[in-house]
């Protein structure tokens, strides 16, 4: 069938197909992305300096967005684990039964099978019979030589101290936050912990790597570097059967925790975890040579995805999280500042240097308390547009608690408002701006029955552009994640993806096999809906689209935010004022 118009004809497609050719039609070269791609490869180079990196098909990559699927790949993963399992979060609920039972029930069908789980020590022993080390104890009676549970201790909090702040309040000074839930050679990046809430109704992010065994070693040899550090989980009967004589060992009740190395006291490994950190990026970071020569065989044209792991342990004076950000913002700064030279008479002449679409950074965090660093870098950077979720008052965990706990939220409102008001004073120092106008938005997320816990950000050359970056993980961002809790999270760089779609972008002229269309000059000519996806392209278009539709699927229960009209009492203002860099 011939068109005597300049629109196409399109035969129906699924919404999968239709998002695919959405997508594609964005992958111009004319697009934005493909202007941008030289300062991706330039952030790219110079973060390889300094991380380890991998180099991974878009294949194996699928971008959970619900927490019943997060939970559902999670017990899907377990029920066909062959060799190990390892599972790296905050603390375990005392209500998970489901996962208890069917790790037991993986383990008693694979004989050689080994679980490794690691936790925060204070989080997971409070005073409380279904406490994570109580509910962990029927695993570790039953296959005494195959589950192996660590426990990390931050040594920040020591002396008297550590003797009279109560459980609790003693997570302030620290904890093991790194969320990795891998089997095999499968896994799961999240910022969600072991817990009904996380998996039913508390908004987070989940990125699933499918037989990716070099990220998987590397996330389960990260948690191996700390268990020296940390403590062993063992019944109270099989430690006293071992004959523990540790003087740093403790028993409470039915278990033991046995300190792994007698003649260090747990409250001085500080300096001995900096360097065991240290010298874990650094041997993972010279296999870059074996990699890239792995890369240089593969397939011409084949994109891959680019992993980054970064490890945030400010205590421990590792911050690499902090690095990415000024790595980040430097970059983007030289490429809106990078003048054009066009031609006047026989010099060249420098013209105006501001881009005139500027990248859009969406950020996200369920504690909003932004480090401070941080906030300078976007207040400081206006050539960035930068949308901001935070969880409303009602959507965190907190809201309703008991006690000075129940004023955590009230806390949040009043960093947002002392945030907002250094973006209103900033914005008037560039004549960048309009009046009144701003490079930052701040939303607020809220949905009625849920709460929200989701961090990390997502970086688009443009606002009309897909995601090409996204930092994801254990972070929050916030003070607390930069300078007291252990954290790990990476970062992801999209390949640009060569258009494989004859793409006019006056005509629209894409058909289907059977049609043609015409373009304005004349011409007529065919092409096939099978070309939206390639088996080079076809997998990072898909994950454009995964990642873009996640920006969307959380911004679409943010409302503008709200806590300029929200009184914060006083003694709030104190608690934070007193206790701000722990929240």
């Amino acid at each position: 069938m011939i068109l005597n118009s300049r629109r196409p004809l399109l035969h129906p497609l699924s919404r999968f197909n239709n998002k695919i050719l959405s997508t594609t039609r964005r992958l111009s070269y004319n697009n934005p992305i493909w202007k941008f791609q030289s300062t991706l490869n330039d952030l790219t180079a110079e973060l390889a300096q300094h991380q380890p990196k991998y180099s991974i098909s878009a294949d194996g990559i699928r971008i959970l967005s619900q927490p019943s699927e997060f939970y559902s790949a999670l017990l899907n993963m377990i029920r066909s684990a062959e060799e190990r399992i390892f599972l790296s979060s905050l603390y375990i609920g005392s209500s998970e039964s489901e996962l208890i039972s069917t790790l037991r029930q993986r383990l008693t069908e694979k004989e050689s099978l080994q679980l490794y789980v690691h936790l925060d020590f204070n989080r997971s022993t409070r005073p409380d019979p279904s406490s994570t080390a109580n509910i962990l104890l029927p695993l570790l009676r039953a296959f005494p030589d195959r589950v192996h549970v660590s426990l990390f201790r931050s040594p920040s909090l020591r002396g008297i101290m550590a003797r009279i702040v109560p459980p609790r309040f003693n997570e302030g000074w620290g904890t093991w936050h790194a969320k990795i839930y891998g089997v095999d050679d499968d896994v799961i990046i999240s910022g969600a912990n072991l817990n009904k809430d996380y998996f039913t109704n508390r908004r987070d992010r989940y990125i699933q790597f499918a037989a990716q065994p070099r990220l998987s070693d590397y996330c389960f040899n990260f948690l191996q570097t700390i268990t020296p550090f940390s403590y062993r989980l063992l019944p109270s009967n099989a430690a006293a059967a071992a004959g523990d004589e540790n003087p740093h060992s403790e028993t409470r009740g039915d278990y033991t925790l046995v300190w792994s190395d007698p003649e260090t006291h747990p409250h001085h490994i500080g300096e001995d975890i900096g360097h065991a950190l240290a010298s874990f990026q650094s041997t993972h970071r010279s296999k870059l040579e074996e990699e890239s020569l792995q890369i240089a065989q593969c397939p011409p044209n084949h994109p891959t995805v680019t992993i980054f792991p970064l490890i945030q342990a400010g205590q421990f004076n590792i911050r690499e999280e902090e690095r990415f950000f000024q790595f980040l913002f430097g970059h983007l700064k030289k490429a809106a500042m990078r003048p054009m030279l066009p031609k006047v008479g026989s010099l060249p002449q420098v013209v105006s240097s501001v881009v005139h679409e500027r990248p859009r950074m969406d950020m996200t965090s369920g504690y909003f308390s932004l480090y401070k660093p941080y906030q300078k870098l976007m207040l400081l950077h206006p050539q960035v547009e930068v949308r901001i979720v935070a969880a409303s008052p009602k959507a965190n965990g907190f809201f309703g608690s008991q006690g000075i706990s129940g004023r955590i939220p009230e806390g949040y409102t009043y960093m947002e408002q002392k945030f907002m008001k250094a973006v209103r004073r900033t914005a008037k120092r560039f004549s960048y701006f309009g009046a009144g106008q701003t490079n930052i938005e701040l939303g607020e997320w809220f949905k009625d029955g849920w709460t929200y816990h989701a961090k990390g950000l997502w970086l688009s050359p443009s606002k009309d552009s897909p995601p090409v970056l996204s930092l994801f993980g254990s972070t929050n961002l916030n003070s607390r994640s930069a300078d007291i809790d252990t954290e790990l999270s990476f970062v992801m760089i999209l390949p640009p993806v060569q258009p494989t779609i004859p793409f006019n972008a006056e005509a629209d002229s894409v058909v289907d096999s059977t049609s043609i269309s015409t373009t304005p000059n004349g011409a007529r000519h065919a092409t096939t809906i099978q070309n939206l996806s390639t088996p080079e392209n076809g997998s990072v278009e898909r994950l454009y689209g995964q990642l873009e539709q996640e920006v969307t699927g959380i911004r679409e229960d943010v409302g503008p935010w709200q806590g300029g009209t929200r009184k914060v009492r006083w003694l709030t203002k104190v608690m934070v004022w007193l206790v701000g860099g722990k929240l």
